[in-house]
């Protein structure tokens, strides 16, 4: 296995480890979650670059990375339902989670499809990889203020303020999903029209 695959399975494994330290509840633990999850973000950057650049690209690779991708992000936002539980942006993030779930079941399965009908592994398009940006910087942002206030409490003013904006940066990323998604399906068209 080639580094780039090993990068996208630390990125997997890191996963769970990154959602415990959200939702348990020990001094710092935002911030021990912020950095967990900036880790694992760079090897999502790292690993394309280096596969590209040494010619590593691999089918496990064109299909792990965007999988591990998903796992991560969608961690946070489920993450997140339980930080924003209760609260006035509550809906926003099961809606939003759902979203998510839905375009990452979507995609995956065409690719599943696609696999198994043409032998093709589809790598992620230019919006998927929009999409996972926008994700990821939502999610640091909303981390950082969150491991900020563990150090600096925050008025409600200010919290709320900030909270607005990360919803915000949430469901431009959502919207992102719907037309990456829509994108890919709409491309594995034939795939599923010539399934078996």
């Amino acid at each position: 296995m080639n580094t780039p695959n090993k990068l996208t399975l630390g990125r997997m494994i890191a996963t769970p480890i990154f959602m415990a330290t959200m939702l348990i509840n020990f001094p710092y633990h935002y911030l021990v979650s912020l950095v967990l999850f900036i880790l694992a973000s760079l090897t999502d950057m790292i690993d394309g670059q280096m596969a590209r650049k040494y010619n590593m690209v691999t089918d496990f690779g064109k299909f792990m990375d965007p999988l591990a991708d998903k796992m991560l992000t969608t961690a946070a936002y489920l993450g997140f339902m339980f930080v924003y539980g209760g609260g006035k942006f509550s809906w926003h993030i099961v809606v939003i989670t759902f979203i998510v779930l839905f375009r990452e079941f979507a995609v995956s399965s065409i690719r599943l499809v696609a696999v198994t009908a043409g032998g093709k592994v589809v790598a992620a398009n230019m919006w998927g990889k929009c999409k996972t940006v926008s994700q990821m910087a939502g999610i640091i942002l909303a981390l950082g203020v969150y491991a900020l206030n563990e150090f600096v409490t925050l008025s409600n003013n200010t919290f709320g303020l900030l909270d607005t904006v990360i919803i915000i940066l949430f469901w431009v990323s959502a919207v992102l999903c719907v037309i990456s998604g829509a994108i890919y399906i709409w491309g594995g068209r034939e795939y599923i029209k010539n399934a078996k």
